[in-house]
């Protein structure tokens, strides 16, 4: 990975996450025109640009068992100044293990690794694992974590959901396991994949929270877990296989990533990188297009599972059961998860809804791969706001049916003038207009020599015909619940502007973009459900003190915190956007954190960071509660580049190296979900 890998970004996370994609053939080789340059004269930019926010928004939030649409005049009346007040720390150097909070802040853990959900559970004992005990515990590599209060708690009670990407074996297993019984490593390994939901409590809204165990609505979502899948690809010729003729039932969801919250209450996750799991003859279009290739898989599970090998007779559509938005119920322990094939098969980072206007469901998703693609969904049927248990089982259906677009973006400034570096044109800013391509309309296929089925299981291909505007990696994808503006992480793209790859462009200006961007939407009069949009870069992240060219919306760069590789997003009371990131900021080498950025006002464009995650970790997952003052992440691959035997970081317990076996201790690195608040709280 010498050349690819940046900062402390660790060459074991690109082996083991993604299968070194950096490394391997960019799957997007299409000839689509993938951005257009406005000349002057062709557009006034005043004009295109001041679409704003005209109509009235109709905006989301959860809140206990009951999900409730507002209005945006209520939104703002209860956006009141954030408490969430602190001192920004300094950058923590990438070889420091060691979590890292503002002054007045405490941090501990909520659920790691290993740890029991179920009153038959055992605990967890790092040297003697086993493939039965991991299915009663939490997996590992939590990602998008989500925490819903129960109605009638006062605040005491809550479910808290995470998704498990993908096991660093390295660390969880010694050499002398693995290499004497490596089946059942892999057993463990498959084990620690999936879905978990927790019932937390606490002893009032100030205090911590901490997991239940035994508690009747948890529940762990494995790979022999049944899916139904959803929209009008469901039972389609090209997701049957052997042991699924009917085409609308899969077995365990793969390389979860992102997520979001519904209105109604229900967690959404992306399935990204599943094509790491799976070996294919690789020679088709639709292989090569998504990443499938004829070379044994790095968790050897096709030596287990014909499933895992799609070239065995009656499995060549495995693979096409996975890449889809997973749609879960956590207040319901007895229902059965869906896979939305409406909003298209891809290596989606998360989904995120908005209700619109007009009452239809909006549902934005970037596609995580170099040269990638932007997508919306817009519902067919309406939101129902009533908050009846009807109401709610009509609203965990609106991801099935309804059209999908991709975004094509448009710039304001000549060619010429966006020359790879990151200057600013001449204009004084990176904007312009876009356009949202139908790939499907109304449930019908808008993509010429393609049916609605192909379109939703090929979607990367069916985008390709559209010319849709190759993007630098679009990660978590989200609505501001104060503004209705869209944010849009695109966290790197190493090959941008190389010779055999598509150049620089107006919305993705920097060639060999290694600490990433973030793009900001606004949809033609505020209405989410339009085709038009205006946007313009918020920010260009980098280290200016290491010679990057940076730009944060005009705010001074000598005052903002360093920043890299931006992949999930949040949002406060008052609407800040919250950033965390995977790769941190630059040359140096800082571990990765979680920073704030002021979106209005004389501060627009100000980074400041709040924390700061061990050695070889990644932030994930944020949560802020701004009015608690309390804020969650998931923490992913501590210590990775370590050993079992030799580990880089011992978070979260810190217990001293050499304890004993066997005694449930684990001396090595755990990823588990953190909480941070008030160091009077945490008392």
């Amino acid at each position: 990975m010498l050349g690819h890998v940046r900062g402390k970004r660790s060459a074991v996370t690109c082996a083991l996450k993604c299968g070194n994609a950096c490394l391997g053939d960019v799957c997007n080789d299409s000839e689509n025109n993938y951005f257009r340059d406005i000349v002057e004269g062709q557009i006034s930019r005043r004009s295109a640009l001041g679409l704003g926010l005209a109509g009235a928004l109709t905006l989301a939030f959860t809140g206990g068992e009951k999900a409730q649409a507002a209005g945006l005049s209520q939104a703002v009346k209860s956006a009141a100044p954030s408490k969430l007040d602190f001192t920004p720390i300094s950058p923590v150097n990438y070889t420091v293990d060691e979590f890292t909070v503002p002054a007045g802040f405490s941090w501990r853990p909520i659920i790691r690794w290993g740890d029991p959900l179920f009153h038959d559970a055992p605990a967890f004992d790092g040297a003697n694992q086993t493939p039965e005990a991991q299915a009663r515990q939490f997996g590992y590599n939590n990602d998008f974590s989500a925490i819903i209060e129960l109605e009638g708690s006062q605040g005491r009670k809550a479910m808290l959901f995470a998704n498990h990407e993908y096991t660093n074996n390295n660390i969880m297993f010694s050499d002398a396991e693995m290499a004497a019984d490596p089946a059942r490593i892999r057993a463990i390994a498959r084990a620690a994949h999936g879905l978990t939901v927790v019932e937390l409590e606490r002893k009032n809204k100030n205090a911590a929270w901490a997991y239940v165990k035994g508690a009747p609505r948890n529940r762990r979502f494995l790979l022999d877990t049944p899916y139904e899948l959803t929209g009008p690809a469901a039972g389609s010729a090209l997701l049957r296989t052997n042991d699924d003729p009917s085409g609308r039932r899969v077995l365990g969801t793969l390389g979860n990533c992102a997520g979001g919250v519904t209105p109604w209450g229900t967690i959404l996750s992306g399935e990204e990188n599943f094509n790491g799991f799976f070996r294919a003859t690789g020679t088709s279009a639709q292989d090569k297009r998504y990443g499938l290739a004829d070379k044994p898989t790095g968790n050897g599970w096709e030596l287990d599972d014909p499933r895992f090998d799609t070239r065995t007779p009656g499995y060549e559509n495995e693979a096409n059961r996975f890449g889809w938005i997973v749609e879960v119920d956590p207040l319901d322990p007895t229902s059965t998860p869906k896979k939305h094939t409406m909003l298209g098969r891809l290596k989606h980072e998360g989904a995120n809804v908005h209700v619109a206007a007009n009452g239809r469901v909006v549902a934005y998703t970037g596609d995580d791969e170099r040269f990638d693609y932007l997508y919306k969904f817009v519902s067919r049927d309406a939101y129902r706001a009533g908050g009846t248990a009807a109401d709610r089982e009509h609203n965990k259906t609106l991801l099935s049916a309804g059209s999908l677009y991709v975004a094509k973006f448009e710039g304001s400034s000549p060619a010429a003038e966006v020359d790879g570096t990151g200057a600013l044109p001449a204009d004084g800013a990176f904007d312009g207009v876009g356009q949202w391509l139908p790939l499907v309309l109304d449930g019908k296929s808008a993509v010429a020599g393609m049916s609605t089925e192909e379109v939703l299981v090929y979607t990367r291909l069916a985008a390709d015909k559209a010319g849709a505007t190759k993007m630098d990696r679009c990660e978590d994808v989200e609505p501001n619940p104060i503004t209705g503006k869209v944010y849009v992480a695109c966290t790197n793209n190493s090959n941008r502007g190389k010779a055999g790859y598509a150049g620089v462009d107006e919305v993705n200006p920097r060639a060999l973009n290694r600490d990433g961007h973030i793009v900001e939407i606004t949809e033609d009069g505020g209405d989410q459900t339009a085709t038009a949009f205006t946007w313009n870069l918020l920010m260009l992240c980098g280290d200016h003190t290491q010679g990057d060219t940076v730009y944060f919306s005009g705010f001074p760069k000598e005052q903002v915190s360093p920043i890299s590789c931006p992949d999930n997003l949040a949002f406060d009371s008052k609407g800040n956007l919250w950033i965390s990131t995977d790769g941190a900021p630059s040359g140096i080498g800082y571990n990765d954190g979680l920073f704030k950025v002021t979106l209005d006002g004389a501060e627009r464009g100000k980074v400041e960071q709040f924390l700061s995650v061990p050695r070889d970790a990644e932030t994930c997952g944020p949560i802020v509660n701004d009015e608690d003052r309390h804020v969650f992440v998931s923490v992913q691959h501590p210590g990775e580049e370590g050993s079992f035997a030799a580990p880089n970081s011992y978070f979260p317990d810190y217990v001293p190296t050499g304890t004993a076996a066997g005694t449930g201790q684990f001396a090595g690195p755990r990823p588990a979900v953190v909480q941070i608040l008030p160091t009077a709280h945490a008392k």
